[in-house]
């Protein structure tokens, strides 16, 4: 159970012990950032519930739902429910893995609340989530949590070696945080972090005209910004701990230039206030 998984094995004797022991709960929430291996380890327990000796998805007991879009709808729940009450048909329980759970809507998760309180016997809810707090207190008050710590650096580098044959840095190592999904993402990006890393560890060398010279290269593409804000701070609280204290504000500066592009203000705008900002804070 969990051999192929790497990391979590304070989780892995949790969901073991719970196996063998035969305490399983109807509800389930698996909490923790995302691409840490939390899907994983839900269909691997889903596995051992149902004595599953083939393929999960061909398994009539075992079902997967999935964000519509950008939602998970109550539509979705509804038909969900449905199934929850139909007997098993292999095996003696039922399980269902809600992906991504936090992107239900209010009206789901009341909807879904329903069956949390009166679960049938047999049934097995496992919500996979990036921050519980977005749920209602009601739908947290009747799963059993199990919090997913992020992946040591050296366990991001063997999957990322060994199972998709990446070579990796420890730039992206850093900018991933324990994360394989993003460190996937950011290898896929190709951006150039060591041209970053340059010019933000060297905001009092250069010059005003410079850093907005830069800008073109650094910020070329809108798809990745935030992973580039995201390691821009990393640089700013690495200058922070060793007593730059005059970086404390730009933290903040960076947040909320984040905001501001999930306002959808004027791109260029906003990232050339950043870097006036920044230099500014740094310079002035």
């Amino acid at each position: 159970m969990f051999e192929g998984i790497v990391g979590n094995s304070k989780n892995k004797e949790i969901l073991q012990k719970i196996i063998k022991t035969q305490s399983i709960s109807h509800s389930y929430m698996f909490t923790g950032k995302n691409g840490i291996g939390k899907f994983l380890f839900a269909k691997e327990f889903a596995k051992e519930i149902l004595n599953c000796t083939t393929s999960l998805e061909n398994n009539p007991d075992f079902s997967i739902i999935e964000p519509d879009g950008n939602a998970i709808k109550i539509n979705q729940i509804r038909e969900f429910t449905k199934r929850v009450y139909e007997k098993p048909i292999i095996s003696d329980k039922k399980v269902f893995i809600v992906n991504n759970s936090n992107l239900m809507t209010k009206e789901a998760q009341n909807a879904l609340l329903k069956t949390l309180e009166e679960p049938p016997q047999y049934i097995v809810i496992i919500l996979i989530s990036e921050n519980k707090n977005l749920f209602l207190p009601t739908i947290k008050s009747r799963c059993t949590e199990i919090f997913f710590t992020k992946l040591k650096d050296e366990e991001v580098k063997k999957i990322l070696e060994e199972k998709y044959k990446y070579e990796t840095d420890k730039t992206i190592l850093k900018i991933a945080d324990g994360s394989i999904e993003k460190a996937l993402k950011l290898l896929d990006e190709n951006c150039d972090y060591g041209q970053i890393e340059k010019v933000f560890n060297n905001l009092e060398n250069i010059n005003l005209i410079e850093m907005l010279n830069s800008k073109e290269t650094l910020f070329s593409s809108k798809e990745n910004v935030y992973d580039i804000l995201d390691y821009i701070n990393l640089l700013v609280i690495d200058k922070i701990k060793n007593n730059q204290y005059k970086y404390i504000n730009c933290t903040k500066i960076i947040e909320n230039t984040k905001e501001r592009l999930k306002r959808n203000n004027n791109y260029d705008m906003t990232i050339d206030n950043l870097i006036f900002k920044l230099w500014e804070e740094v310079n002035g």
